[in-house]
């Protein structure tokens, strides 16, 4: 089994410089230093994404303006080149994928002693925000340097010999590095994230057990939806499908509504992160009549949806109501405002994440859902595109066989996605 550590640390990385106009000149150098060293070259980035994720990534990193064509899939994400800008551009667009680490450094250690002395000759003051936490995350394979909490610990004292930074109140993570190290191959890599990028600050508060933004993305794309067509999300909980769908049909990128951790590095241009926001704001489609239609049988959860679309400017483009989905029918989706001319059997999607697992009780009670569910979908939306996410075993093989399957990972479950027409 592959070790894993989280470590919290604090480091201060400022100079003890009494003197004023030495202070300004080494702030002057270091500035010289970052421009010439990090924001004038080209870096290897990683989108990390959910497992069966990353071709959907690849495709997402190829349709941005890159100034790198170098992008190719990896283990567990996608990896591309490019400058700084373009790793602001992947935080801010990307839809499925988890986190976008950079590259920082590559070499071999084999002794914990080595390992430390090559974390200290990395130049952590080009990279490192002059104050704040370091979380130091590890994964370790085939390695003598196996112990995840030695490894953590001589990272961090590296970093520290580099900065010459006390340790601090470690209330605050701040910076996170990501160290992996393979047959005593060492790669180190820093988050520019921040929070996992399935957070896209629209959903302060969250449902029971939603699913992850990114996830639900990912579910829009495989089911070949097209923003700005009828989507119907008759199970909506906190909203997550229908947000999702009414940001992408709004053309508004995934990242608008919230920071990053790129912001505080030494490296950052407000300037440049203005002007990637600037060019993409003139691109906003406007909410002529809405295009999703939201239900949920708990009125509390349609409630917080309505909270989410006002907060994020999106009730427009979403029609929320507080119904059962074996009460939906077609007909009456039509009549409510602006859907009477969304409700066509040839360009609609209807989108499932039904309650499963501790949810939902034992696999009786969860296959007989799921049976009434499809008998539902035959009877009353005959023609429609649909999405279900439903556990694997429970599926009958009658059912399962109608419809695409594709592999689906969330929350430790081994789940399926279905896709189809009804």
């Amino acid at each position: 089994m592959t070790p894993r550590a989280d470590r919290y640390f604090m480091i201060n990385s400022s100079n003890n410089i009494t003197d004023q106009d030495a202070r300004d000149g080494l702030s002057l150098a270091l500035a010289k230093r970052i421009k010439r060293r990090v924001t004038a070259r080209t870096h290897t980035f990683f989108a990390a994404t959910a497992p069966g994720l990353e071709h959907l990534c690849l495709s997402e990193i190829l349709s941005l303006p890159l100034g790198d064509a170098q992008v190719s899939v990896a283990p567990g994400g996608v990896e591309f080149k490019g400058k700084l800008h373009d790793c602001y551009m992947a935080n801010l667009y990307l839809r499925c994928a988890n986190r976008v680490l950079m590259r920082i450094a590559d070499f071999r250690a084999s002794s914990f002693s080595a390992l430390e002395k090559r974390v200290s000759e990395i130049d952590w003051e080009l990279y490192l925000p002059p104050r704040g936490g370091l979380r130091v995350s590890v994964t370790s394979h085939k390695s003598k340097l196996y112990h995840k909490g030695a490894v953590s610990q001589r990272v961090y004292d590296g970093v520290i010999k580099r900065t010459g930074a006390p340790l601090e109140d470690p209330s605050d993570p701040g910076s996170h590095l990501f160290i992996r190290i393979d047959s005593d191959q060492v790669t180190v890599s820093l988050d520019s994230s921040g929070e996992l990028l399935h957070k896209r600050g629209v959903k302060p508060r969250a449902g029971k057990a939603p699913i992850r933004e990114t996830l639900a993305a990912a579910v829009l794309k495989i089911a070949g939806y097209r923003p700005g067509e009828l989507l119907v999300d008759p199970m909506c909980g906190s909203g997550t499908f229908s947000l999702e769908a009414a940001m992408m049909s709004r053309n508004i990128p995934a990242g608008w509504f919230r920071e990053f951790a790129f912001m505080k590095w030494p490296a950052f241009s407000p300037g440049r992160w203005r002007h990637l926001r600037r060019e993409a704001e003139p691109r906003f489609v406007p909410a002529a009549s809405p295009c999703v239609f939201a239900s949920d049988a708990r009125e509390q959860s349609s409630k917080l949806l309505e909270e989410h679309l006002s907060a994020a400017g999106l009730s427009n483009t979403v029609n929320v109501t507080h119904l059962d989905f074996f009460d939906l029918t077609p007909k009456g989706i039509s009549a409510f405002p602006g859907m009477t001319d969304k409700i066509n059997a040839d360009s609609g999607l209807l989108v499932l994440n039904p309650p499963y697992g501790r949810r939902l009780g034992s696999s009786r009670e969860a296959r007989t859902l799921f049976t009434d569910i499809f008998k539902k979908l035959r009877r009353d939306f005959k023609g429609w595109k649909v999405a279900v996410i439903a556990p694997k075993h429970i599926m009958p093989k009658r059912m399962a066989t109608s419809f695409q399957q594709h592999p689906f990972f969330h929350g430790g479950l081994d789940l399926v996605l279905l896709t189809g027409r009804v």
